[in-house]
């Protein structure tokens, strides 16, 4: 089937799937090569990606991650269990599944001697996307690079360069994205301009799959989140679900007379001296026991200079899960 059929079909599909990705007992194995041992990459991975999500894939160095985005773009045989994209089987349904998805990989790839609109049409062309249902000025107005369109690629800027990685991708106007470690290597500012316009097709309707280091980044803009470590997933759920786990919080006051031990108006609070003048007080926010810690502080005599709270966070969670044995036995959940 020609591509422009294929992606009439994807368009004119009576029932939009629930899942835009949709991965059932997923494994791979690489056969050992000249001294390298056979490795076991994926281990029966289950993962549903509801359609229209913000999903983030996280994982140490060599978990799996990239092996199970190469899957899905089809540069990598499965060994077993089934895929799907947008409803279509990877295998069975080859075409249809590699038109339905865009990926972005981590290394740039842009010919430094195109322009980015040049670059775009390219890439439409390669995608047997007609020139008259092209969308590359559309493209890169969303992606902010309108008034670069006719620019040297090689005179934009290192974000602009990912922007347009990004918009390289959308050519054929996948309903699912992938987005392979976006901001390495990324200073801040441009980090935050990446993500708006990402967010943008987000709110537009794709659904976005997301690998990254920066688990704070993870967690500020996906909604739901899978960790992956030793090819098995171990944990997937709602990023607020994920966050809840550990329910944890520290209370720490800075005092205005040094400590040497803790008061004993203080022994029934789980509190610890964290300095001459610093008492910690750890605690689960459902149990909110601030109140009851101030009351205890000032009868105990002592003046508080300054308090701060800090919350777990995805890194906690992500460190914690990560540590375990890798032959524990994975969660199975779907998505």
């Amino acid at each position: 089937m020609p591509e422009r059929q294929t992606q009439n079909a994807i368009d004119a599909a009576d029932a939009l799937p629930e899942y835009a990705v949709e991965v059932r007992g997923l494994d791979k194995r690489y056969a050992a090569s000249g001294h390298g041992a056979a490795k076991h990459a994926l281990i029966e991975v289950d993962l549903a990606i509801p359609r229209g999500a913000l999903f983030g894939l996280l994982g140490p160095n060599g978990a799996g991650k990239s092996t199970l985005i190469n899957i899905l773009a089809g540069l990598v045989n499965k060994t077993g269990g089934s895929a799907e994209i947008w409803g279509f089987d990877i295998e069975r349904q080859a075409r249809r599944a590699r038109a339905a998805i865009g990926v972005v990989p981590q290394e740039l790839n842009i010919d430094p001697f195109f322009t980015p609109r040049e670059l775009l049409e390219l890439q439409a062309g390669l995608y047997g996307v007609p020139p008259a249902e092209r969308r590359s000025d559309e493209i890169l107005k969303v992606m902010g690079l309108s008034d670069k369109a006719e620019a040297y690629a090689r005179t934009l800027s290192g974000g602009m360069r990912r922007r347009l990685m990004v918009a390289k991708a959308m050519v054929h106007n996948p309903p699912v994205l992938v987005l392979d470690e976006p901001t390495a290597g990324v200073d801040v500012e441009l980090r935050q301009q990446l993500w708006s316009h990402v967010k943008e097709l987000n709110r537009r309707g794709t659904t976005i799959l997301l690998t990254t280091h920066y688990l704070e980044e993870a967690e500020q803009l996906c909604d739901r989140i899978a960790i992956i470590n030793h090819g098995k997933v171990i944990a997937c759920d709602t990023t607020e679900a994920l966050l809840g786990r550990l329910d944890s919080k520290d209370l720490t006051l800075i005092l205005a007379e040094d400590l040497t031990q803790v008061p004993a108006e203080l022994s029934g609070f789980h509190v610890e001296i964290a300095g001459p003048r610093h008492l910690v007080f750890h605690y689960r926010p459902s149990q909110s026991p601030v109140p009851e810690v101030l009351r205890a502080v000032a009868q105990a005599g002592l003046s508080i200079v300054d308090m701060t709270t800090e919350e777990t966070n995805l890194e906690d969670l992500f460190l914690q899960l990560t540590r375990a044995e890798p032959d524990a036995a994975p969660e199975r959940s779907g998505g």
